[in-house]
């Protein structure tokens, strides 16, 4: 397999000494090509197929200055030598500035063409190692395009599933609520009023994502605030009218705020039922963080753990509430100090961030 060889343009007025530079060059595999003149060289560059031109600075009509001028206003222009006989440096620098790859200080029997033979090949190098640079800097600019063009297509999925499981949800919640409320049996109304806070727990997290900025993350103290509303809206009569919320404002993952909205329902819904056997009394829901931990109190000023325990109770409210802390690798235990009842959740918060807004409170 043979590779094409390279092309020299060679732009001056002096025919003889073109054929100086096209003898010496094509012994070490170039092709050579004259013009004679700076519009006659812009013409020959604008057909293709030149790798790099040798570049005269006094010629008639354009000289070297102008005509590189030109050249480099063309689309993918090769690399330029500028060649002339002066020894006044200022003219290379202006070359130079002007974005001529090399100079070179021609003489009239060609002894320079070794010199150009040199510079020639550097140039084609260094024309080469920006071309490479260039597609690699283009491929990388392409790839970040895909890849910020496929996240947003992902989040607009993710946005989307979030939304569609969210209402799902809310609708098998709303279900559970109708058929607590067409049943006559005390038992199977509480059961499935527990179950309907359990899945409107799960729903809020959802809902929370599809209409966040960041779907890796859910604002708990937004969180437990709308968790609370929910309750309160499925709650009959005034039982829960003083149940409230004291939050701070904490960013955490969606997971484990599946599993603190299921704890929070838990205790809420525990107290509720067994706090004021006479009628509704106040309920705190507190979130707090310290540092790298977080506190999740409920409370009541019930009749605390006095109170004989329902017969009727299965216990499974306190089996997922434990389930739920063991999942958070949390420790849940009872405050002894309060005359009523305080529950108290504390982890350590890895993925927890506090942000600079004012806290939630019901």
């Amino acid at each position: 397999m043979t590779s094409t060889a390279p092309t020299l343009l060679y732009i001056d007025d002096d025919a003889g000494l073109a054929r100086l530079v096209e003898r010496g060059l094509r012994r070490h595999g170039f092709e050579v090509e004259h013009a004679r003149d700076g519009d006659s060289g812009i013409a020959r560059l604008r057909q293709g197929g030149i790798d790099v031109v040798a570049l005269d600075q006094h010629m008639p009509g354009l000289d070297g200055l102008e005509t590189l001028e030109q050249i480099y206003n063309l689309p993918h222009a090769p690399p330029v030598i500028f060649v002339t006989a002066s020894q006044d440096s200022q003219i290379a620098i202006t070359a130079l500035k002007a974005g001529a790859a090399d100079y070179l200080v021609k003489d009239t029997q060609g002894e320079f063409v070794a010199q150009l033979h040199t510079a020639v090949k550097g140039a084609m190098e260094t024309a080469r190692m920006r071309k490479a640079r260039d597609d690699a800097e283009a491929e990388v600019h392409a790839a970040r395009d895909r890849y910020a063009a496929l996240a947003a297509e992902r989040e607009v999925l993710l946005r989307e599933v979030n939304h569609r499981v969210g209402n799902s949800l809310q609708i098998i919640a709303s279900l559970l609520h109708l058929q607590a409320n067409s049943s006559s049996d005390d038992d199977v109304k509480a059961a499935l009023t527990n179950a309907m806070g359990r899945v409107a727990a799960v729903a809020q997290v959802h809902r929370r994502l599809y209409t966040s900025h960041d779907l890796n993350s859910v604002m708990l103290n937004q969180y437990l605030d709308a968790l609370l509303e929910d309750l309160r809206r499925s709650a009959e009569g005034n039982r829960m009218s003083r149940l409230t919320l004291k939050a701070e404002p904490i960013e955490i993952d969606p997971d484990r705020a599946v599993a603190i909205g299921i704890i929070v329902n838990e205790l809420v819904m525990n107290a509720v039922k067994y706090a004021y056997p006479d009628g509704a009394g106040p309920i705190h829901v507190e979130l707090h963080s310290r540092q790298n931990d977080m506190e999740l109190a409920i409370t009541d000023n019930g009749v605390g753990f006095q109170a004989k325990q329902d017969p009727r109770s299965t216990g499974m409210g306190q089996r997922i509430v434990g389930a739920m802390a063991n999942k958070l690798e949390a420790s849940i235990e009872r405050d002894p100090a309060h005359s009523g009842t305080r529950m108290v959740l504390r982890f350590q918060g890895k993925d927890i961030s506090s942000k600079p807004q004012a806290a939630a409170g019901a």
